[in-house]
């Protein structure tokens, strides 16, 4: 969906389709997207993992649409809002490279994610299902749901860390030949907790080799990484579109491909014969404005290019990576291996793995420093802290971060 580069970009002249990688260098280019965020200047903000923000001509758009659902209520809803949704999808479906029997909108990848774990049919009593420490916690309770709702083995493996591309290929590897009663593994494209980026295609390729269904969390992949659905081979994926989309809070969705749906079954509310992608989630009333807003916030980002969008964060993240890698007292989590990471990156200082060590250094660098980051738990090896930029991001936030961990470190 074309819209106005000036309208969106503040008279930025970018061109609607990815620029090469050469091209980002351009600073004022990225002086300009990141004015179009009106960020926090109480802190220096590098938590932007929990949601994203939403750039000012989305904001803009997301308001006219509350106004009209607000003005207008069932006369509007009853009559053509469901064409116009209908419309947002195929938007979506178009930019995610998928058809739009194939994605319906959830409030968030949670919410797509259980469906699709709760609601996959192909267990029975006696078989494994496998998923890893990286992965959500909401998605890793689910997982062990399954134990008393389906009667099967739980699995749970620790990602190798530090981890190459091949060691997390040889680690599924090895649990699936170890364990030849696994049947569906749950995998997370881009973890929260450290930022680090599976080889899903590869790994996917391997559990189907076995009779292995993999369920993808994509929720920080989508937006964060330059790819379109299909990249990942994966027949069942859930998405956030608030995170790194910059859609308004409360908009996701689930995607199963059009083959494989018989595999997820209706959600309980829903008519259990139908095969409408639609009756795998049942929501409710939700915020209709929000689901209105996404073709806005996907032309957003269209007009910025997706090469050009995960290069950028890229750059950021490695800006203070690169400041502080060497230092002996830090351990940063994330590989450095091309094609393992986005923007997301985790550190801890070395030997300082507890609960309570991390918290400790999120408070220091907010109190000391100004900087807001965020404590993550659940990792094998400990608790970590984790630097999350976005394209309000300046260089200099990043710098200061560095300047942070260089004085606390010492």
């Amino acid at each position: 969906m074309e819209m106005d580069r000036r309208t969106l970009l503040g008279g930025a002249a970018l061109p609607l389709v990815a620029a090469p990688v050469a091209a980002i260098s351009a600073t004022d280019d990225w002086e300009r997207i990141a004015r179009e965020y009106d960020v926090t200047r109480e802190v220096i903000q590098l938590e932007h993992g929990n949601w994203g923000m939403m750039a000012r001509p989305v904001l803009a758009a997301y308001r006219g649409q509350v106004e009209r659902v607000n003005r207008e209520t069932s006369y509007y809803a009853r009559r053509t809002m469901v064409g116009d949704i209908d419309s947002a999808r195929a938007a979506l479906a178009a930019a995610m490279g998928v058809g739009a029997d194939e994605i319906a909108f959830t409030r968030n990848a949670t919410e797509a994610m259980k469906a699709l774990i709760l609601q996959y049919n192909g267990l029975k009593p006696g078989d494994a299902v496998l998923y890893a420490d990286l992965d959500y916690d909401s998605m890793q309770t689910s997982m062990q749901s399954l134990a008393a709702r389906r009667g099967v083995r739980v699995i749970k493996i620790g990602l190798p860390e530090p981890a190459t591309r091949q060691s997390l290929i040889e680690a599924y590897r090895a649990a699936f030949d170890a364990n030849p009663a696994i049947k569906m593994v749950l995998l997370t494209h881009l973890s929260h907790r450290t930022g680090l980026v599976l080889p899903v295609a590869d790994i996917v390729a391997l559990a189907r080799a076995r009779r292995i269904d993999a369920l993808v969390d994509a929720a920080h992949g989508v937006g964060q990484l330059d790819f379109r659905l299909p990249d990942l081979h994966a027949d069942f994926i859930g998405i956030n579109l608030h995170k790194w989309i910059g859609a308004p809070l409360g908009v996701g969705a689930i995607y199963i491909r059009r083959t494989r749906i018989g595999a997820i079954d209706p959600d309980p509310a829903e008519n259990p014969s139908s095969s409408d992608i639609g009756t795998r989630v049942h929501t409710g009333t939700v915020d209709y404005a929000a689901q209105l807003t996404v073709p806005a916030a996907l032309g957003f980002q269209a007009a910025i290019g997706g090469a050009r969008r995960e290069a950028r964060l890229r750059a950021l993240r490695n800006r203070w990576v690169q400041q502080v890698i060497g230092l002996p007292q830090v351990q940063i989590l994330t590989p450095e291996e091309p094609g393992m990471y986005g923007a997301i990156t985790a550190f801890r200082l070395r030997g300082r793995t507890s609960h309570e060590d991390n918290v400790a250094l999120a408070k220091t660098l907010l109190d000391k420093h100004r900087i807001f980051t965020v404590h993550r738990d659940g990792l094998a090896s400990g608790s970590c802290v984790r630097i999350t930029p976005a394209l309000a991001t300046r260089m200099s936030d990043c710098d200061a971060l560095a300047a942070a961990i260089r004085s606390l470190a010492a």
